[in-house]
C-alpha cells in the first residue's frame, strides 16, 4: 500500500521530467529509481525503442559513407559529426534546413528532385521523428503511458514504403537519389536491407505484445510498397 501511495504521489513528477521528441534515454548503470514506476511492458517497449534507434543511428553511418556528398552538402565538418547531429542534440526532430517539417512529409524531402540539402538527414530523421511520434514523443516510458499499437504497426508499414523509396527513387538521368544496398559484382551487399528488417521486426513485435497484453485488435493493413502512401502515426 506504501509502495502504492509513493507512486501515484511520484509518478507524475517522473514522467513530467522525460524529455521528449528526441532519442531514448540510455540505461543507467547501477540502481535506477525510475525502474519502480515501470512496468514490465515498459521496460521491454523501452528496450526495443533503443534497438530501432540504435539501428537508425547506424543506417545514418552507412548512408554517409555510400553517400559522402551528402554530409558535406549539409556543411558537416565529417560524417561523424552529421551522424552525431542527427542523434545527440535535443532537436525534437525538426531542422530548419528540413523546412522544419517531421516525420514522413521529411522522408518525401530527400527524393525530391529539387532539393538541394542532405538528403541522408532528411531520411534519416524523418524515420526518426516518424518512429518517435508511434512512441508518443517518450524518450522514457512510465505506468501512466499508453503506447497505440496500430501506431507502432503502421510505423513499421512506413519503415518499408521508405526501403522502398530508397532502393528506386532515381533522378530524371536514372541515377539513384542515395546508394544502399550493391547488387552488381560477385558478393551483394545487403547490410542495410538487413538492419532495416531489424527495424521493422522491432516495431511489429512491440505492436503484438502491446495489443496482446491490452486485448487491442491492429488492422493489419498490407499495401504495395510501389504505390503505397505513409500511413498515420498519430491518432
Amino acid at each position: 500500500m506504501a509502495i502504492r501511495l509513493v507512486l501515484l504521489i511520484f509518478l507524475p513528477l517522473l514522467a513530467a521530467c522525460v524529455t521528449t521528441g528526441t532519442t531514448p534515454r540510455k540505461p543507467v548503470s547501477g540502481f535506477d529509481p525510475n525502474q519502480i514506476a515501470k512496468s514490465d511492458i515498459d521496460r521491454v517497449a523501452e528496450a526495443h525503442q533503443r534497438e530501432v534507434f540504435a539501428s537508425l543511428k547506424l543506417l545514418a553511418e552507412k548512408l554517409y559513407r555510400r553517400n559522402p556528398r551528402e554530409w558535406r552538402k549539409g556543411g558537416q565538418a565529417s560524417l561523424e559529426a552529421a551522424v552525431a547531429r542527427i542523434f545527440e542534440t535535443n532537436h525534437e526532430w525538426k531542422f530548419a534546413e528540413l523546412e522544419n517539417k517531421r516525420g514522413t512529409d521529411v522522408i518525401h524531402l530527400a527524393f525530391r528532385e529539387d532539393y538541394a540539402g542532405d538528403r541522408v538527414m532528411a531520411f534519416i530523421v524523418g524515420l526518426g521523428g516518424m518512429v518517435q511520434t508511434a512512441f508518443n514523443d517518450k524518450t522514457e516510458l512510465f505506468l501512466l503511458d499508453d503506447l497505440d499499437p496500430q501506431a507502432l504497426f503502421n510505423a513499421a508499414r512506413n519503415v518499408e514504403i521508405a526501403v522502398w523509396k530508397l532502393s528506386n527513387a532515381a533522378a530524371p538521368g536514372g541515377e539513384l537519389y542515395l546508394l544502399s544496398n550493391e547488387g552488381g559484382g560477385p558478393v551483394k551487399n545487403l547490410s542495410f536491407e538487413r538492419e532495416f528488417g531489424k527495424v521493422i521486426g522491432s516495431l511489429d513485435l512491440l505492436s503484438k505484445i502491446i495489443a496482446d497484453k491490452t486485448n487491442r485488435i491492429v488492422a493489419k493493413v498490407f499495401q504495395n510498397v510501389a504505390t503505397a502512401i505513409f500511413l498515420p502515426v498519430k491518432f
